[in-house]
């Protein structure tokens, strides 16, 4: 057999990988634990692209840069914070997770730009993707943007009890493995919990005796020490799945800034672990697979002159024609795609 990784040409493709390295996510769970930590889930070779795939080069993948920055409108510029015009404000006082907007001000912002954005956006819409939930350009846009996504989607699920019960275990299974790696519980209980507490109110009124609704969802989301802890949280899963399938996920270990291969461990101690370090295919795919959850992002680049939008999807969940959450890329940053133009209007007592 070759020891060459296997390569991926569709992420929907759910070929497994080969019998050496173990089952994936589609197939049967792990054992339960008697005396030693369950085995991580295992990478499928789906989950990533090709292993002769360019880092350095143009990638659909790695980059989506634009050559040219006079190619992007103000909306596009990336240098570490993401931008948005006409907002005014410093980065350290705009919303950590805003409310849906309507997709048409994201539209008005590239009017004056690239009439490639425009034509893309205006895909979207034709799509039924009318409506947009801006996050923080911090660096940390992608892991806020799913965590905030995956609880609403758990809050207005048709079956919420059955939605937070199979969030629960597979959250609570994500425990003995942070150990695996070497993270200390001390340490990851204190991010665990708050994220735990926000599912669990989805059924179980919290201390103010309050079930959670998009609002206090907001509002949770908005304070720092809870938002941030639930991103440390998911950076920590993403590492956490990187070491345990180290073989699997080496080949596609890169430097982001020097495209130099990095080693598993030194790659996540720098660009996983660290907050305001942003994420690529890799972590997509290593953290769709840690938490068992199905991921569409959807590539606002401009690289397509037909206008369409490129969806790439990541299917982990156990059901792979699950609902998954849909998240929106513009060059250097995340936000949330929705079908909804706003926020259902609270009910007057909460």
């Amino acid at each position: 057999m070759s020891t060459e990784p296997a390569p991926f040409n569709n992420a929907t493709n759910l070929v497994e990988a080969g019998s050496s390295s173990g089952s994936g996510h589609g197939g049967a769970e792990p054992a339960a634990p008697v005396s030693r930590s369950p085995e991580a889930p295992k990478l499928k070779v789906t989950d990533l692209p090709d292993v002769d795939f360019d880092v350095a080069g143009e990638s659909p993948w790695v980059d989506m840069r634009v050559d040219d920055p006079e190619e992007l409108p103000p909306a596009g510029l990336f240098d570490g914070v993401q931008t948005f015009p006409g907002d005014g404000l410093p980065v350290e006082t705009r919303p950590l997770i805003s409310s849906l907007e309507p997709m048409t001000t994201l539209r008005a912002e590239y009017e004056n730009g690239s009439q490639t954005f425009v034509k893309q956006i205006d895909w979207l819409m034709n799509q039924g993707w009318i409506g947009l939930r801006r996050t923080r350009g911090d660096g940390d846009c992608f892991y806020r943007s799913l965590a905030f996504a995956y609880i609403e989607q758990i809050l207005n699920a048709t079956e919420p009890a059955l939605a937070v019960t199979s969030a629960l275990s597979v959250l609570e299974g994500t425990q003995p493995l942070l150990e695996q790696v070497g993270f200390q519980s001390l340490v990851f209980e204190g991010f665990y919990e708050p994220f735990v507490e926000l599912i669990n109110a989805v059924l179980n009124p919290r201390e103010d005796g309050r079930l959670l609704t998009i609002t206090s969802l907001l509002e949770a989301f908005n304070t720092p020490e809870v938002s941030n802890s639930v991103v440390m949280y998911l950076r920590m899963l993403t590492s956490a799945q990187i070491k345990l399938d180290a073989e699997s996920y080496a080949p596609f270990l890169f430097n982001p800034e020097t495209t130099e291969p990095m080693e598993p461990e030194s790659f996540c101690n720098n660009f996983v672990e660290a907050f305001g370090k942003e994420a690529d295919h890799v972590q997509i795919a290593a953290l769709s697979s840690m938490l068992k959850v199905n991921i569409n992002v959807a590539y606002l680049d401009g690289h397509d002159a037909q206008g369409t939008v490129s969806f790439v999807p990541f299917r982990n969940a156990p059901d792979p024609d699950a609902e998954p959450v849909n998240l929106l890329y513009r060059p250097g940053h995340y936000d949330i795609l929705d079908r909804r133009s706003e926020d259902p209007i609270p009910p007057l007592l909460e």
